[in-house]
Parts: C-alpha cells; structure tokens; sequence
C-alpha cells in the first residue's frame, strides 16, 4: 500500500478521527457520499508530487483544528464529485 495513505490515515488516527467519517454532497437533489478513506485513496491515484501536496495540505488543515480537517475532506471529497460528475458530461 502507499505510504503517502498510510500517513493521510495515520494523521487521522493520531487525531482520532475516524477514516470512515463521512460526507454528503446534494447534487440536484441526488446525495453522493463519500469517507475520508475513499478520498485519501482516490487521492493517491495521482502523481507522487500531487500526493505530497495533500499530505502537506492535510498536516496544515490537522494543525488548525478538527474543523479544518472536516473543510479539508469536503473540499477534496466536491473536487472529486465535480471531476466525476465532469466526465460523465456528453457533450
């Protein structure tokens, strides 16, 4: 397994936050969910630089507060909802 993810998860661990926190996106009326975990994995489908990235971007968002840990998730978790929602656009 990656070891970007084992330290996403770790972090999270650390802070007591459990992976499988979820968060609900309401797109036109349709919910889409996602957890922590699934995000730090699709995440880490990327470039190895793009994945230091988020790990820096989580370690900052862990520094503020539970809070900008639970900001943090839904802005990746709306970034890859629009992505996935973007290429099932026909056009």
């Amino acid at each position: 397994m990656n070891t970007i993810a084992n330290k996403c998860k770790k972090i999270l661990v650390e802070e007591n936050i459990n992976t499988d926190s979820e968060i609900e996106f309401d797109v036109n009326g349709k919910v889409h969910t996602m957890n922590f975990e699934y995000i730090i994995d699709t995440f880490m489908q990327a470039s190895k630089e793009s994945q230091l990235v988020f790990l820096a971007a989580l370690q900052k968002a862990v520094a503020v507060d539970n809070m900008g840990v639970d900001k943090f998730f839904e802005g990746m978790g709306q970034l890859l909802l629009m992505t996935h929602l973007s290429n099932k656009i026909e056009v």
